[in-house]
């Protein structure tokens, strides 16, 4: 079976990761920082804060920048629930921005509309999540235009685009948002086995992700209510969590970020044959802005014909059989029970829906060569065929 996405693990990385080993420091040490600071210094970000998962990372985010009950966060119907889930943790109340049917990201045309008539209403959004699917940033500056206007707060869900640039600058830099995060789960573009990290330009949202990530415990004096008792002292602050990274974790992630440029070139490699492959089939290839350098972390097509979604689990199930390991991201967040439950429904966001029928992730990683490529391109013509 060739897999949708595969983590590369090289002697250099176990290397790193025994050295961690064989310290005095298996957590809490050395590496978590070091780490940090690789990813702010690639992006350009003032501050990064490393946590457990990206949806660690994501609920710190939503908690450092306030949001409760009685508040609303939108976020786009096409990425992992996480991107929704992290309103709930926090008891605010979620909505969707429906996307744009090229990019797949959140349309900054449907979120103007519903910007607009929520106004009217008076039920506008205290955060907006834009989700960079497959690593292709969304229009962050229109995004962030609207936020002046609106005085909503800006997460960037950059979990796929590491390594991925926006106006020729960085993903991560939070020049246009708040708060940016990012994923290392080991089907991303570089990973911890499992993690996330949370970027700020703000050094109090950083300080305060930081905290919530270790109890909302501090031990900095400077940040007490009372000058401590000894050099033990330390407070509990809010109500925080523990999702803390370990230095083993920290130190594969550390190893990794040398790779990521490389990672992400041959990642566009591999895309501009499958582009060059699969000219002529009956599939929408993916569309890049030109604005964006996407991480690519997914190569999605589209089955072409596949409104109703019996084409697209046709090819899926032609494609699985003969030994390629397709899978789809994502299934609409609306259309879970759970958000069923809270009252959405079919046809809510028409776009998402479109793009869930036909949408197929070929296999794409950096170690995947031009035969098993070649391979999944000929599974593909055969399952099309059938």
């Amino acid at each position: 079976m060739i897999p949708y996405g595969r983590q590369d693990i090289t002697d250099a990385d176990i290397d790193a990761v025994v050295a961690v080993l064989r310290s005095d420091w298996l957590t809490q040490g050395p590496m978590v920082p070091r780490f940090e600071a690789a990813v702010a210094g690639y992006t350009g970000a003032g501050h990064a804060v490393a946590v457990n998962s990206a949806t660690s990372a994501l609920h710190i985010a939503c908690l450092a920048l306030d949001l409760g009950p009685g508040d609303l966060l939108w976020t786009s119907p096409v990425t992992f629930v996480a991107s929704a889930n992290c309103a709930l943790y926090c008891g605010a109340d979620v909505d969707f921005v429906d996307i744009d049917p090229r990019s797949y990201n959140m349309s900054p045309v449907a979120l103007e509309a519903k910007l607009q008539a929520a106004e009217q209403a008076g039920r506008l959004p205290k955060i907006v999540v834009p989700v960079h699917l497959c690593g292709q940033s969304c229009d962050m500056a229109a995004i962030r235009a609207l936020a002046d206007r609106y005085g909503f707060r800006i997460i960037e869900d950059a979990s796929h685009a590491i390594g991925g640039r926006y106006r020729d600058a960085p993903v991560g830099d939070c020049r246009y948002s708040d708060i940016t995060v990012f994923s290392f789960h080991p089907v991303k573009i570089i990973t911890t086995a499992e993690g996330g990290m949370a970027l700020s330009n703000d050094a109090e949202l950083a300080a305060r992700m930081e905290m919530l990530r270790s109890h909302g415990i501090t031990r900095d004096a400077a940040r007490m209510s009372r000058p401590p008792d000894g050099p033990w002292y330390y407070e509990q602050q809010a109500l925080g969590l523990n999702y803390r990274l370990t230095d083993l974790q920290a130190a594969l992630g550390l190893s990794q970020v040398h790779r990521l440029d490389d990672y992400v070139a041959r990642r566009h490699a591999l895309a501009a044959r499958y582009d060059a492959l699969l000219a002529g089939l009956p599939v929408t290839r993916p569309w890049q802005h030109p604005d964006s350098y996407s991480g690519l972390h997914l190569y999605v097509i589209r089955i072409e014909g596949g409104g109703d979604g019996e084409r697209r689990r046709s090819v899926f199930e032609g494609l699985r059989t003969r030994g390629i390991g397709v899978n789809v991201h994502y299934i609409p967040v609306h259309l879970q029970p759970y958000y069923r439950a809270l009252g959405f429904a079919p046809g809510d966001f028409p776009n998402a829906e479109a793009y869930y029928a036909e949408a197929i992730s070929l296999p794409m990683y950096p170690t995947l060569s031009e035969s098993e490529q070649d391979q999944v391109v000929a599974a593909l013509r055969e399952a099309l065929a059938g």
